[in-house]
Order: structure tokens, then sequence, then C-alpha cells
């Protein structure tokens, strides 16, 4: 299917909830790239950011992301459609709040032993970009025979850290971000209160444009839409749905719960939100007034609902298994001394704290970056 790479689909039934397995099942779908000659090499599988994104769709150019060339020189690599998204059993947005419940990392986790058990592989490798990696420390912690190393980028989360001090530290980076912006940037301080004006821009909206600042290339993306004519239908189309709310419906109605550790969230961002100008920009911040109707419904009760554990301190406490975690200086969704805390806490964990790079590190250099977690998971560097 692709020019120099062997590719298999695979698709497994997993129970909707696992504590219930001959309830309700949905499918899970995994596709399987690897060298024409490597395809007896151990697994690695791929944990997508998000939550609610597929999985990269590689098209052999030549043979897809940097981090994935590097990957099939020692693996074969496993790209999961996490539950709800790509093509495994979607999630529309319209189903009720009981349902989404069992789309958190707990229940990925939990879909990956039974695709490993399908397969019928010995302890697998797993890399963790972002929200990968906060379902790779719950892997750790409810599923841990299953894994043989864990490598983590961008993804290391706070163990035993409330969601408000996790959205109240993101507050106080995207305003600094949001200054260096417009310094950057000034002309756009006046065209962005104009549109907070403008029929037809929804404020929480059109703010949300700032999430992209946390990428290397995020000030110029957010600027390339401010610059634009605001009745365009090109910037219309920029501007509509920075977060993918619509395509991604899991990203903005679970978001907040992939951070809750045993609890209800009950909007943390809204409420923790500081007095900001109004230009300023949000990033990862989920707010009431970014659904209506139905939608809007489902979304409270989430919020409302009360969550179990995502991770076992005592189960992380005698980790056996090999982590190498890249932590990024200024990382714009997770706060360093959140990370730093949990590795520090645990043992085998390795970090490689640097300023080289934003949270799309992989994205940008991923073969050095999975090269160097590779060496340091194994004891060469």
């Amino acid at each position: 299917m692709i020019p120099g790479l062997f590719v298999a689909e695979h698709e497994v039934e997993v129970p909707l909830d696992h504590a219930d397995p001959t309830g309700e099942q949905i499918t899970v779908f995994a596709r399987e790239i690897a060298d024409p000659d490597g395809r007896e090499r151990p697994w690695l599988v791929y944990l997508q950011g998000g939550p609610g994104h597929e999985s990269p769709r590689p098209t052999g150019n030549p043979r897809g992301p940097a981090w994935l060339s590097r990957a099939l020189e020692d693996f074969r690599v496993l790209l999961l459609d996490q539950r709800g998204t790509g093509r495994s059993t979607p999630v529309t947005g319209r189903e009720p709040a009981s349902y989404l419940t069992h789309f958190r990392a707990d229940s990925i986790v939990r879909d990956c032993e039974r695709l490993r058990t399908a397969l019928g592989s010995a302890p697998w490798s797993v890399l963790g970009q972002s929200f990968g990696g906060i379902t790779l420390l719950s892997y750790l912690s409810l599923e841990p025979q299953g894994l043989r190393e864990a490598f983590i980028t961008g993804g290391v989360p706070g163990i035993g850290v409330h969601v408000d001090d996790i959205f109240g530290a993101t507050w106080k980076r995207i305003e600094d971000r949001s200054r260096r912006y417009y310094a950057r940037y000034p002309e756009d301080r006046k065209r962005m209160l104009a549109l907070l004006e403008t029929d037809g821009v929804a404020p929480d909206r059109i703010r949300s444009i700032g999430n992209w600042l946390g990428m290397s290339d995020g000030f110029e993306r957010v600027h390339y839409v401010l610059e634009l004519p605001p009745h365009s239908p090109a910037f219309r189309a920029d501007a509509h749905d920075p977060l993918d709310l619509i395509r991604n419906p899991i990203y903005g109605l679970l978001h907040e719960a992939c951070w809750a550790d045993g609890f209800a969230t009950n909007w943390s961002a809204l409420r923790v939100r500081p007095e900001l100008p109004p230009e300023y920009f949000t990033a990862e911040h989920i707010l009431p007034s970014m659904f209506d109707g139905s939608v809007a419904t489902t979304a409270e009760a989430l919020a409302r609902h009360e969550w179990p554990r995502l991770f076992d301190e005592d189960v992380l406490a005698a980790n056996a298994v090999p982590v190498a975690a890249v932590i990024y200086t200024d990382d714009l969704y997770l706060e360093r001394r959140f990370s730093e805390q949990t590795v520090e806490r645990f043992p085998n964990f390795t970090p490689w704290l640097t300023n080289e790079y934003e949270h799309n590190g992989l994205r940008v250099d991923g073969g050095r970056i999975l090269g160097r977690l590779i060496d340091l998971a194994r004891g060469r560097a």
C-alpha cells in the first residue's frame, strides 16, 4: 500500500466497558507499519496526543514522519486509532455522557492489552506523545506486565496533582505567551480587539487559536489567521473551530477528564480562569461557551462526573519498566515542575530536560528525539 513499506491492518472487538466484558462491544483499529525485511522485529505501539485524535497516516514521503523512520530501524510500528477515533468505532459527540465515560486513558490501556493478546505479542515498547504520555503512565499503573519499555515526549503528567493546579499553571503560561505574541506582532492587538466585537465571531472560540502558541510555528500560524479580512471565507474557515471540536468531539468533551485522577473537574479551566486583557488568548482551556444544544448538556454531565483513579502510586513506586521521557522546559501544556516531580518520585524514570523544542518536538525532530529516548531507556546515554 505504501512504497517501500509493509502495511497490515488490524481490528479487535473490545468491550465498551471493560468492567462488563460481555456487554456492548466496539471496534479498535490499528495499522502496522514495517520495513519489508523487518516484519519480525519487536513491536512499538504509538499512542497519539489528544485526547480524541487518530494516529498519523504515513504517506511514504519517503517513509512518514522522522520518528517513524527511526522507529522502523528497531521495530515494526503499530499506529493505534484510540477508541472513538479514526477507523475505530467513532464518537460523534451526540452519545449520552454515560457512554462517553468509557473513552479515557484507562480504557485505552485495556484496549492495548486486548490487542497485544490478539497479536500474540510479548510485552511491547510504547511511545506516548502528549496525551499519549498520560495514557502511558496509566498503562504503567494498570497493566505494567504488558510493557517492555516506555518512551514519553511532552507528556509526563503530575501524579497526585489536582486539575485546578494544572489549569492554573496553564493560564499563567498562556498569559506569558499572549504577552510575547503581541510584542512580536503589535498590530494584531487591535485586530483581535476588533474581532471580539465582530458579529458571528464567538469570543472564546477565536481566543482558542492561542492553543497553537505551544508549537514551534505557532506564533506565525496565529498571525496568518489574524491578518485575514474578518469577513473573508478564508478567515471564517480558519478561525471557526481552532480546537477541532467538531472533527474531534472527544477532545472537547473529555479533555479535562484526561487529568481527573479520582475527582470531578467541574469546569476547572473556567473556575480558575484569571482576569486577563480581553485580547489575550486561551490554550487547552475547554469552556462551557464552546458547546451548544444537546452537546452542551452532555459536556455539563461529564464535568460533574466523579471519575475513577487513572494512576496507582503504589504500583508506580515499584515500577520495573524502563521509562525515558523528554520534558520541554517551556512546554505550554504541561507544567515542568509537575513532570519533574513525577520522574523524581518513581524508579526507572530517566528524564531528558531540554529547551531545544516546543511541544511538537517529536514532529519537528522526531528521529533525534526518539533515538535519544531509546538510548536513555537502554542505558546507552
